[in-house]
């Protein structure tokens, strides 16, 4: 990934922020613009080398920067796991001031292909992994009195498409457990939700149902950048504490 376009600067205000499923795509991209930034950014993913690879080459800009990158292996489908990759934060920065909820799996396919085990794995990745990041820093974030959650969501929350009904339910799943999140949450807990359109990564790859991957084809014919995501939930972020970014959709201008 090309950093070069990123600004190095230090942060007025440097936060801790979890990035879960950050060995690629939108993931790696918010971690990298974040050090960039200088935050400090724990990134966790169940591919330890891509992590390892992602702590190499952030490494000139948090030197710049003043932030850092700490990487946790982490299978959000796990609660224990999920709990152990708050703690680590706990551990090296003594407080999380944010958890970027983006651990996400698509693999489309119609009802009648009946592939009942890939609906499972979309389900436990993310709703599942979505509640058990909830479950982890919601009582940190009650006890020192403040935090932002923000879920990367989907456009698919907002429509539905041949093919996309398991993920798409998945993702106002997501948006409804956000939402309700905010409503509950004490005004100290900011709460976003970033809905993005067809961005550029990995997720088309796991789609094994030969018609859906051809329509995929098609649907990704105009992307943008997973750095476009990276930039909304950085804008989200960096508000006044009494700013409470609730919802972003962010994707390619052609895209209706």
């Amino acid at each position: 990934m090309d950093t070069t376009d990123i600004p190095t600067t230090p942060a007025q205000q440097p936060r801790v922020v979890l990035v879960t499923g950050a060995s690629s795509g939108i993931g790696e991209a918010i971690a990298v613009r974040l050090v960039a930034q200088g935050h400090h950014v724990v990134a966790g993913a169940r591919r330890t080398d891509r992590l390892d690879a992602l702590a190499r080459r952030t490494a000139d800009s948090a030197a710049l920067s003043g932030g850092s990158l700490l990487a946790v292996r982490l299978d959000v489908t796990d609660r224990a796991d999920t709990a152990a990759f708050v703690e680590a934060a706990r551990a090296r920065h003594g407080r999380v001031d944010a958890l970027v909820a983006n651990a996400g799996v698509m693999p489309l396919s119609r009802l009648d292909s009946l592939l009942v085990e890939e609906w499972d794995r979309m389900i436990d990745v993310n709703v599942r992994g979505l509640l058990h990041g909830i479950a982890a820093a919601l009582p940190v974030f009650t006890a020192q009195g403040g935090g932002h959650f923000v879920t990367i969501a989907s456009v698919g929350a907002h429509e539905v498409v041949p093919t996309s009904a398991v993920y798409s339910a998945t993702k106002y799943a997501a948006w409804a457990i956000t939402e309700g999140l905010r409503q509950e949450s004490d005004p100290s807990v900011r709460v976003t939700t970033v809905s993005p359109g067809v961005v550029e990564s990995e997720l088309a790859d796991s789609i094994t149902e030969p018609g859906a991957a051809e329509m995929m084809k098609t649907y990704r014919a105009d992307t943008i950048a997973p750095d476009a995501v990276a930039r909304a939930v950085s804008f989200a972020l960096d508000q006044p504490a009494d700013v409470d970014v609730n919802e972003i959709i962010v994707r390619p201008t052609r895209q209706r």
